[in-house]
């Protein structure tokens, strides 16, 4: 079994060809789109979902079965067929034109698998288990979605406009530093609806070398003498003596 390289594509406008139009096709479809692809479908038959996709206008269905060169101009490629030889024969294509091909159910014709996602906007986590166990990347799913430690994505946001404004200035921040900036004070806030002064707050304690409790030097953090860094640590040990 390959060791896969973990990577999110940018598919904005790129051409997708789904081949067959059974449930697994059509569950494919959803993601692509809300990625940006251009989704062809090719089947002879396609499920009510599918139809009615392709009536709305979201998707090009092709009524009949696979031929090769349908996947000339593609970017990616997703064959479920269920047909083993015309699975091959799509992985060759894909193979000789150099398209990103998804073979459900057959890791050993795949150049990429679809992972387990758990999204909390605008994080996603994408869960793999390499093709070994989709059951164990489903229930891995299920039990990261509930995860309290996903409310931090409420904060993208807010860390985000507050990168713009650093960049802008050209104001070197030790990466540790932001760390030390990421609370649970400042999650509270933004969970409470108050983002603006979150923002203020963040960039102040970013900014400011004689923000209390950080350390005076922005562009290098002494994680040594840092008391954030120091509480952190100590309250992390708490946590695993209260487990124990």
């Amino acid at each position: 079994m390959p060791d896969y390289y973990p990577v999110y594509l940018n598919l904005a406008g790129k051409r997708c060809v789904i081949i067959g139009g059974g449930t697994i096709a059509q569950g494919k479809i959803g993601a692509l789109l809300q990625a940006g692809c251009q989704i062809t479908v090719i089947s002879p038959d396609a499920t009510p979902g599918i139809r009615q996709a392709a009536q709305r206008g979201d998707v090009t269905w092709l009524e009949r079965t696979y031929q090769r060169g349908d996947l000339e101009g593609a970017f990616i490629g997703v064959a479920a067929t269920n047909v083993w030889h015309v699975n091959r024969e799509i992985f060759e294509e894909a193979e000789e034109l150099g398209v990103l091909l998804n073979v459900v159910d057959d890791p050993d014709l795949c150049s990429f698998i679809a992972p387990s996602i758990v999204k909390r906007e605008p994080v996603t986590l994408a869960i793999s288990t390499g093709g070994a166990s989709p059951a164990l990347a489903r229930k891995l799913r299920e039990t990261l979605a509930n995860a309290e430690a996903l409310e931090w994505a409420d904060l993208a946001d807010v860390l985000a406009q507050a990168r713009r404004v650093i960049k802008e200035k050209r104001v070197a921040i030790d990466p540790e530093r932001w760390q030390c900036c990421i609370t649970r004070d400042l999650l509270d806030m933004v969970q409470k609806g108050r983002s603006g002064e979150a923002l203020e707050m963040l960039l102040s304690q970013l900014q400011n070398p004689e923000t209390s409790g950080m350390c005076p030097d922005l562009a290098k953090c002494n994680t040594r003498s840092c008391q954030a860094r120091q509480a952190a640590r100590e309250n992390k040990g708490r946590k695993r003596e209260a487990v124990r």
